[in-house]
C-alpha cells in the first residue's frame, strides 16, 4: 500500500507541473495578446486556448492541492478536539471528498463523452470542439480522488 501512497503522490507532482506549464503558457498568451492588439492587429483564438489552459490547469492542479492541503479548510474544530476525534474527522473528511470527487469525475466524463459523441463546440468565431476543456474535469478530480484514497490509507497505515 505504501507504494500505491508513493506512486500517487508522485502522480499528483506531475500533474502540478503540467498545470504550471499550462498557466504559464496562459499567461504567456494574453501578455501576446496585449501587445499585439496594441500594435493594431487583431486574433480571434488567443482568449479561448487560454481559458481552456486555464480550466485545465485547476483541474490538473487538484490533486497537489489535495496532497499539499493546499485547499480551504476548517481547522478549529480539529485544532480543540482529542487526538482520536481529529483523526475520525480528518478520516471523514478525506472519504466525503473522495465520494464527492467520485461523483463529479462520472459526471465530467459523461459530459465529455457527449461533447465528443456530438461534436460540440463554442459559439466564438474559432468554434473549437468543446471536448479538450471538459475531459481535464473527469481526469483532474479522478486523480484527486485517487490522492484522496491514498491519504486514508496514509493515515490508516500510520495508525
Amino acid at each position: 500500500m505504501i507504494r500505491f501512497v508513493r506512486l500517487i503522490d508522485g502522480v499528483s507532482v506531475v500533474c502540478a507541473a503540467i498545470a504550471s506549464v499550462f498557466l504559464l503558457t496562459a499567461v504567456l498568451v494574453v501578455t501576446w495578446m496585449i501587445f499585439y492588439r496594441a500594435m493594431g492587429n487583431s486574433a480571434f483564438w488567443e482568449i479561448e486556448f487560454a481559458v481552456y489552459l486555464m480550466v485545465a490547469a485547476i483541474f490538473l492542479g487538484s490533486p497537489y492541492c489535495a496532497k499539499t492541503k493546499g485547499h480551504v479548510a476548517v481547522d478549529l474544530l480539529t485544532e480543540f478536539t482529542p487526538a482520536a476525534a481529529s483523526r475520525a474527522i480528518a478520516l471523514t473528511l478525506a472519504a466525503v471528498s473522495l465520494v464527492i470527487c467520485l461523483y463529479l469525475t462520472v459526471e465530467g466524463a459523461q459530459l465529455t463523452y457527449h461533447a465528443w459523441a456530438s461534436g460540440e463546440t463554442t459559439e466564438s468565431y474559432w468554434r473549437p470542439v468543446k471536448w479538450p476543456l471538459f475531459i481535464s474535469m473527469p481526469i483532474g478530480l479522478g486523480l484527486t480522488a485517487l490522492q484522496y484514497l491514498a491519504e486514508i490509507v496514509r493515515r490508516e497505515h500510520a495508525s
